[in-house]
């Protein structure tokens, strides 16, 4: 009987020291952060001292990236750009309090980075999209001795797979990597779900199909366009810019659009009032155009703002799919869709209060 005592007692004591030995480990790895490796969008390897608690995101577009992981607490300091200019940028809608951050430089995409106020706020990293090569990207980091990490939009940014490995490195790197598949998830199944919807449809189904104002370096009128339009592609749109064989931000002359007198235009709200304008000193041209004469001239929201608001973006190719091929968006409400979106990326329903400031998404007539 004490023999069995005895080795109860040295198995309740051996139990009890694997118990604190474990707790010893577990607590000494999460006091002390293990070193991890990364290799940022510009093929760069940097070393981060574990999971970054504060972050700064600097140039075009990387804010709003990192909004996407819906927790703003990160944010050690912000652009002075981006607290002037927060109109038409659904993830300051979504985050009003980024407005009282320290404010970390001028941002814009002609200004460089101010390694000072970078410093003041005291990142654990610096995720930017201003180096446009690794010179740049490792002399901020000698500067600063904070890791830089470079993100991208890629040449498309809606869709493009850039943006899906750059939300793979935020996460990674702030320790949300479960949100990060999941924010690449969504982005594959909406870029799936408009394919499929479009990709059978027969080319002399089509109507032809032009956008206009696009924001381009600042608002412009209806001969802003672009080639190989990505919200076009992402519904197999006839685009009749693609004609021309050119990529990209385009001015088109007002004859040629005459030429090519496309079915249905599609106004960026952004240029919306430049339209509006032009129109008063330009009626009769377009008068001419088939769209405006049977009223197939339809508004869309802005979504260049310091890089592409993709949400948005996103939301415009439901409503241009919606508008092209009824029948195959039949379940979609633009509106409702807008919102699904909106708060699945950020957390929170914004297409109302980007209707209020641009219009949403209507029929429009000019005059």
């Amino acid at each position: 009987m004490m023999k069995k005592k005895i080795i109860t007692l040295i198995v309740a004591l051996l139990f009890c020291m694997t118990f604190l030995l474990s707790g010893c480990s577990s607590q000494t790895s999460q006091t002390a952060p293990s070193k991890i490796t990364i290799t940022d969008t510009l093929g760069r390897q940097v070393e981060i001292n574990g999971v970054a608690k504060k972050v700064v995101a600097i140039g075009p577009g990387a804010l709003r990236l990192c909004c996407y992981f819906n927790n703003p607490d990160i944010f050690a300091g912000i652009e002075q750009m981006e607290i002037d200019s927060p109109t038409g940028r659904p993830y300051f809608y979504a985050n009003p309090t980024l407005t009282t951050l320290p404010v970390i430089g001028p941002g814009g995409p002609n200004n460089a980075p101010d390694p000072e106020k970078l410093l003041a706020v005291k990142p654990d990293v610096i995720f930017t999209t201003y180096a446009a090569d690794k010179a740049a990207a490792d002399n901020l980091q000698s500067k600063t001795g904070i890791p830089v990490i470079a993100l991208s939009y890629g040449k498309t940014s809606t869709f493009d797979p850039q943006v899906n490995a750059s939300l793979m490195l935020i996460g990674k790197i702030i320790g949300m990597d479960k949100r990060a598949q999941e924010l690449v998830g969504l982005m594959d199944g909406f870029k799936a779900d408009l394919d499929t919807r479009t990709k059978d449809i027969a080319q002399d189904k089509k109507p032809s199909a032009y956008v206009g104002g696009l924001g381009m370096k600042g608002t412009h009128g209806i001969e802003s366009n672009q080639g190989n339009y990505s919200l076009f592609n992402a519904v197999h749109a006839k685009n009749v810019v693609d004609e021309t064989g050119k990529t990209g931000s385009l001015m088109i002359d007002k004859e040629q659009l005459i030429k090519w007198n496309p079915d249905i235009i599609f106004i960026d709200g952004g240029g919306y009032p430049s339209v509006l304008e032009d129109y008063k000193k330009n009626t009769q041209f377009y008068e001419t155009l088939s769209a405006v004469k049977n009223g197939q001239l339809y508004l869309t929201l802005p979504y260049n703002f310091y890089a592409t608001n993709i949400d948005t973006a996103i939301a415009d190719a439901y409503y241009i799919g919606k508008i092209l091929y009824p029948e195959q968006f039949k379940d979609v409400d633009p509106a409702k869709k807008a919102d699904e979106i909106y708060k699945l990326l950020l957390g929170k329903e914004i297409y109302t209060q980007m209707a209020k400031d641009f219009g949403g998404f209507k029929q429009v007539v000019l005059k």
